[in-house]
């Protein structure tokens, strides 16, 4: 391995004990391979083993807290006791492998796949439709249903630990629920649950709190809590990097075990709320100061990238894409092969990557997400 690379194979600690083996994470990205059913497939457990071996911790794709929270096909469950065995056959698989496994757990809310949600009852933190589906209005969310969607975040938490998990990552990014109630776009409420940028912060923070208090409840060994975020929206009004300074200042106080920042491409620049003398990655490290870990993520393809992100102070790394299109990663930058990483995906390479067919589907179907050659 080259000197240069060593940083990325020193070990690191979260929270009271997690201690992980190396500082590249496996990010969570939605493979649309489980059961009709809500259960983990064959073919997802074959897809996570494939990956699992090099990172020192493996994020999951999301899972659903609540029957309505589901937001597309092949999406796997975690809103009944009777998924359990589900989950810790992903979570055993994972562990197998060498790393820990991290549950991440969301409900979709408004952003969900036309048609998917039982009844067609979408939900969000208002009756404002998305930019992109602008016939689809969501119902505001009563407050009685807010509170019980508080608590199916802790239910999924403790099975969670039932099944063996290491931890979980609320999912705040993305457009998904929580994000939603966040946000000064889809967060027209007057009530507590809305207001200014302040007020946007309740759901957000009950939900933190509530999964908080399970995990001290019931974990018997370290157990992480993590929360993913997405820095700006593009819609106005939207979330700014000034919102997102007041959001990283209210999680940190909560004593979360890490910060996961939704990026596609981390040399990004702020849209609002913050200057271009720095990166996105670059002002939220600056803002969080140390206080709690940060995971940086968004194309990087190459060791050098990922050295770069822990050049910056970021003690963690995210690869998403790329471990797709090379599963050996981590392996071949620590055995000194980094001159054999594939960076393109073939159109005829899907068994021997081992990529479920819903998520390869997704991926032809998309130009310009993955580089694609003939």
């Amino acid at each position: 391995m080259k000197p240069s690379y060593q940083p990325l194979f020193e070990t690191f600690t979260l929270g009271q004990g997690l201690r992980l083996k190396n500082r590249i994470v496996l990010a969570p990205m939605t493979n649309f391979a489980s059961n009709e059913d809500g259960t983990v497939s064959e073919a997802e457990l074959q897809y996570y083993a494939r990956r699992s071996g090099g990172a020192g911790m493996v994020i999951t794709a999301c899972t659903y807290v609540t029957e309505n929270g589901k937001g597309f096909p092949g999406e796997f469950a975690a809103h009944t006791d009777e998924m359990i065995p589900s989950l810790r056959s992903l979570a055993d698989t994972i562990k197998g492998k060498g790393a820990k496994a991290i549950l991440q757990i969301f409900h979709v809310g408004r952003n969900l796949a036309p048609g998917f949600v039982p009844d067609g009852d979408v939900v969000s933190a208002s009756a404002v439709p998305t930019e992109e589906n602008p016939g689809l209005t969501p119902r505001a969310l009563t407050d009685e249903e807010i509170v019980s969607i508080i608590r199916d975040f802790g239910e999924t938490t403790r099975r969670a630990i039932e099944a063996g998990y290491d931890g979980v990552e609320i999912h705040g990014a993305n457009g998904y629920l929580i994000h939603q109630f966040f946000s000064p776009h889809s967060n027209r409420r007057e009530d507590r649950w809305g207001g200014d940028v302040h007020g946007r912060l309740a759901f957000p923070l009950a939900v933190l709190r509530e999964v908080k208090r399970v995990a001290a409840e019931h974990a018997k060994q370290p157990f992480i809590v993590g929360y993913r975020f997405s820095p700006e929206e593009a819609e106005t009004p939207g979330i700014t990097m000034e919102d997102t300074f007041v959001l990283i200042d209210a999680l940190t106080g909560e004593g979360l075990d890490y910060l996961h920042v939704s990026l596609m491409d981390y040399r990004s620049e702020p849209r609002r709320g913050a200057d271009a003398s720095k990166t996105r990655l670059e002002w939220l490290q600056e803002r969080i100061g140390g206080k709690v870990p940060l995971i940086g993520v968004g194309s990087i393809h190459r060791p050098e990238e990922a050295v770069e992100v822990l050049e910056k102070g970021v003690p963690l790394v995210a690869v998403g894409r790329e471990l797709i299109m090379e599963p050996d990663w981590v392996e071949k930058i620590e055995s000194g092969r980094e001159a054999e990483i594939r960076t393109t995906l073939s159109r005829s390479a899907q068994q021997e990557l081992v990529v479920p067919d819903g998520l390869w589907q997704a991926i032809m179907n998309a130009p310009g997400w993955f580089p694609v050659e003939d």
